[in-house]
């Protein structure tokens, strides 16, 4: 683990003897449900950064509790955000990929995320809050299904969901603010009208394409290459810092007043691991960081799929509580904050999720009745240790990862094997034949889709195995790599020579 953050994380302790039950009587919480894009779970200061400056997400963390192993359900945008609405594993609902017209044809997706099913908004909504949406949505661009068909009053969208909107310009910092005052505007009118609120803030800044200002950008100048020529560190640790300049703004309304304070539970995450800087568009966006973990975005190694998540009610959560055990998983926040409101789902209403609301107030860890399971239809991106197996399944300590038909089985006690080196699986053949087992009738259940020719493949590009001889270069796939190579030489080549025949 790293060294910085247990160190932090020790720091942040608080004695037993100041923890404190909650109040069963209590006035239903407001609700801000913050969630950052493509932000990686050692990106802030109380996550162990040294290098990027969050002081108020740091204070958010000293005031509340910090989650060490929370989960997201999908290593990528859409279905994570799906799961987060609905408490069910995404795969079960057929999103698997980002949700756009042309991908959604491609990947046998729904255009929507499914308006009927019972959702976080709606069920807050039902029992009396006001619900605003201010941000990103990006799990339906279809103008048939607007973002009030789940249970939203008031909406504000940017781009990658049913927009844009002009108003917003998406990644700049004013863009940001916008949505942090209208945020602050629809509390405001809620509280006027002694109505509780829940409102979903879901910000882009870290999400390509970048656009820092240059007061942010002149902060990190020690991580510029050379004068005039800034760095893919330098421009991402800038949006971070400006992101957490705008919760700061929030987090200082929410403080103004004591009453409101006491009365506002903040929720903080992200929906997916840091960007791979192979991914063409995102080069200067691909500098978040993983922390001590392997994988990134579109992969289920922990780099992909274990986030940041920080919750603060004053008053109620015990401040500056780390928990290092509880595995929470983003298909718990409907369970969970519907419990808080003091409202209950629907009969027979499926979710995969678990209420693990007691946790937020006893500090007790919360220990799962039931798995977590991703599923990643694809091929993996960048380099070949971050390419995960197709499947995934944590219970309890251990993870195991594999492909459907038999290849590359992994299996990793997490708490003590977090980076996932080194499996365990030829020495616990039991565990790996019962996580085996259940993820595999998992799978069966879930809604048929077109796949990539090979997902979980660990294949390098351009070889080959061949049988007893090892890794062998594949001649003709190597040329046709070669190809555009060979192309621009003769290219530069004969400009070379046009160039020295006119100085001639």
């Amino acid at each position: 683990m790293n060294p910085a953050f247990t160190l932090f994380a020790a720091l942040l302790l608080t004695p037993v003897a100041a923890l404190h039950a909650a109040d069963a009587s209590a006035k239903e919480p407001n609700i801000i449900f913050i969630l950052a894009d493509d932000l990686g779970w050692g990106d802030l200061g109380c996550y162990g950064n040294l290098d990027i400056a969050t002081p108020n997400l740091d204070r958010m963390a000293t005031e509340g509790m910090l989650f060490e192993q929370f989960y997201v359900n999908a290593s990528l945008c859409s279905p994570s955000r799906a799961a987060m609405l609905t408490g069910r594993f995404p795969a079960e609902l057929g999103i698997h990929y980002w949700m756009a017209p042309t991908h959604n044809r491609r990947m046998g997706m729904p255009e929507a995320l499914e308006p009927k099913i019972e959702n976080l908004p709606r069920t807050l909504q039902r029992t009396g809050y006001r619900t605003g949406h201010f941000g990103k949505w990006h799990v339906g661009e279809d103008k048939a299904v607007p973002v009030t068909a789940y249970g939203y009053d008031e909406t504000d969208i940017i781009w990658q969901g049913v927009g844009p909107n002009p108003r917003v310009r998406m990644n700049a910092p004013d863009g940001t603010a916008k949505l942090v005052d209208r945020s602050i505007a629809f509390g405001e009118k809620c509280m006027a009208d002694g109505r509780p609120f829940f409102v979903t803030l879901w910000l882009r800044d870290v999400h390509a394409d970048l656009a820092p200002t240059a007061e942010a950008l002149a902060r990190y100048e020690r991580f510029r290459s050379r004068p005039g020529i800034a760095t893919a560190m330098q421009i991402y640790y800038a949006a971070v810092t400006e992101m957490d300049a705008q919760i700061g703004r929030l987090l200082d309304w929410i403080d103004a007043e004591p009453a409101r304070a006491a009365n506002t539970l903040v929720i903080f995450t992200s929906d997916n691991g840091p960007e791979a800087p192979e991914i063409s568009h995102a080069g200067y966006h691909a500098a978040g960081s993983t922390g001590p973990f392997r994988g990134r975005k579109r992969s289920l190694y922990e780099g992909g799929i274990r986030m940041p998540c920080i919750v603060r009610w004053k008053g109620r959560i015990p401040a500056g509580t780390v928990d290092q055990t509880s595995v929470v998983s983003g298909v718990d926040l409907l369970p969970t904050l519907a419990g808080l409101a003091g409202t209950r789902l629907p009969e027979g209403t499926a979710i995969d999720g678990e209420d693990f609301s007691k946790t937020l107030f006893t500090a007790k860890g919360h220990v799962r009745a039931k798995p977590l399971l991703w599923e990643w239809r694809f091929e993996g991106v960048g380099p070949l240790i971050n390419r995960s197996p197709m499947l995934a399944i944590r219970d309890g300590d251990w993870k195991l990862l594999f492909n459907p038909d038999g290849s590359r089985v992994e299996l990793y006690d997490i708490p003590r094997q977090p980076m996932e080196l080194h499996s365990q699986a030829d020495k616990h053949p039991d565990v790996v034949a019962r996580l085996r087992a259940t993820a595999l009738a998992w799978q069966k259940t879930l809604p048929d889709g077109p796949r990539t020719e090979h997902p979980g493949s660990l294949d390098y590009p351009g070889y080959h195995e061949a049988p007893g001889r090892g890794p062998l270069l594949d001649r003709k796939r190597y040329e046709k790599l070669l190809e555009p190579v060979r192309i621009q030489l003769m290219r530069e080549t004969t400009q070379s020579k046009s160039a020295e025949n006119k100085t001639k």
